[in-house]
């Protein structure tokens, strides 16, 4: 039986070399090689090209190299989150490349299994795909994604036997499977290392021909960053925000399986009863998301896609991002929720960048966009300035389209059918004068449908 060398975090930072690809495991700091990062900081290494679903928090993790300037590249899907990363990639100190979460997580799967490339609809139609060859598989738009590999890939995994094998904890595992093939050079850190043998064969989750080294090194709440502990205390929701996310809940049937975005979707989890039947999707890799935990934090319980601390439900499962979206596009996901910053009378969406605001991410939502049986958007109907946020043509950067099939702001609710866009609710408080007023969409209205 192999037996993989146990090394120090010295002794790690010093395989990683000057100019190296890294792929970094990790969303937001749960799964994320904090130790290992740190380690690096300590060195003269630069000019890193790293790879992951976000750069860590400002200062922790990959954060910490950004902040030391050892940096010179980053792909990934979501780097808002950090805002030093926001700030060096609008200042030029670092070059950036945005990829759709799932593609992210796709490509680096399909890199180490020795795949060149492959399609997806994600991000068609969209700036992402810009400068990408598109084809057409079964009418649809389909954009080709090269496989992304890399120098060297930095895991973290709960638990390890001596040959190598890994286990992940709860929402630990997310990007860390799909890192751990697509390296020439593989370093896990792990909370134990145990003899071979004592890891039950059927829950091992990475192989030990994948990885080359492990370093034993136990976590902190520190390491945990935002995720680290919360204390729920009682919401402050206005009554506009609440009446959406009733009105979300009212578009949902039993048994759906429902992937909420952060935001005004995040409400409508805390109206959903056990009565309803609802099994809630986390992209991060869960299913049967519960509601936060009284107190703790991620060193207890797994974490949605908002980094908080959620519990598990009965029946609940774990899974790793490749998997997750797999979910998502395969059409496995019956509805979606989530916010947005535009939308229009042909049901496009937009909803991840505003030129010359800091925001630096699409995160997965052009994966659900596309991939989800039924997308419902909740957002404001006008934005600060009184003007309609529901348009003849989104001007903002694309999400995805035609994709929209139910829009819920604070003054109504809009189904999309046939190509046509319906105005079938008034909220509370407000009539059909206000809404044709600061609607600058086109629409018809079937208020008795």
């Amino acid at each position: 039986m192999k037996v993989t060398p146990q090394i120090s975090l010295g002794e790690a930072a010093g395989l990683v070399k000057s100019g190296d690809t890294m792929i970094v495991g990790g969303f937001g700091m749960t799964g994320n090689p904090v130790h290992l990062l740190h380690a690096i900081a300590e060195t003269d290494t630069n000019n890193l090209t790293y790879i992951g679903n976000n750069i860590g928090e400002a200062g922790l993790g990959g954060g910490r190299l950004l902040r030391n300037k050892q940096i010179s590249k980053a792909v990934g899907s979501f780097f808002t989150s950090n805002p030093e990363a926001v700030a060096a990639a609008q200042s030029g100190d670092i070059e950036v490349e945005l990829l759709p979460q799932g593609t992210l997580a796709e490509a680096i799967r399909a890199g180490g299994s020795g795949i060149g490339g492959f399609y997806t609809p994600t991000s068609a139609n969209t700036p992402l795909a810009e400068n990408r060859e598109v084809r057409e598989f079964d009418g649809k738009p389909m954009v080709l994604i090269p496989a992304i590999t890399g120098d060297v890939s930095l895991l973290r995994a709960w638990k390890a036997d001596t040959a190598g094998n890994l286990q992940y904890r709860m929402t630990e595992s997310n990007f860390n499977p799909a890192a751990a093939m697509a390296s020439k050079l593989v370093i896990a850190e792990v909370e134990e290392i145990v003899p071979v043998g004592e890891l039950d064969p059927n829950f091992i989750h990475t192989q030990g021909c994948f990885v080359d080294y492990l370093v034993q090194v136990n976590l902190k709440l520190d390491d945990l960053g935002s995720s680290a502990s919360v204390k729920s205390s009682a919401k402050k929701v206005s009554r506009s925000r609440m009446n959406m996310a009733k009105a979300a809940l009212d578009e949902l049937d039993r048994g759906d399986l429902v992937n909420l975005g952060i935001g005004i979707p995040t409400l409508v989890a805390d109206l959903i009863s056990e009565q309803h039947g609802i099994i809630l999707h986390t992209e991060n890799g869960m299913l049967g998301v519960g509601p936060e935990p009284q107190e703790g934090g991620a060193m207890d319980y797994p974490v949605n896609a908002g980094k908080i601390p959620v519990t598990a439900l009965e029946g609940s499962s774990y899974f790793d991002s490749t998997t997750s979206f797999g979910m998502i596009r395969g059409g496995h996901v019956d509805v979606a929720i989530m916010g947005g910053l535009q939308v229009d009378e042909k049901g496009n969406l937009a909803n991840w960048a505003v030129p010359g605001k800091p925001l630096l991410g699409v995160g997965g939502a052009m994966d659900l966009a596309t991939g989800a049986h039924r997308l419902i958007i909740t957002m404001l109907h006008t934005d600060k300035a009184g003007n309609s946020k529901v348009l003849p043509q989104c001007t903002l950067p694309l999400t995805a389209t035609g994709v929209v099939d139910v829009l819920i702001t604070d003054r109504a609710v809009f189904h999309f059918e046939r190509g046509e866009m319906r105005l079938i609710k008034l909220m509370p408080g407000f009539s059909l004068s206000d809404v044709e007023q600061t609607t600058d969409a086109n629409f018809t209205v079937a208020l008795d449908a």
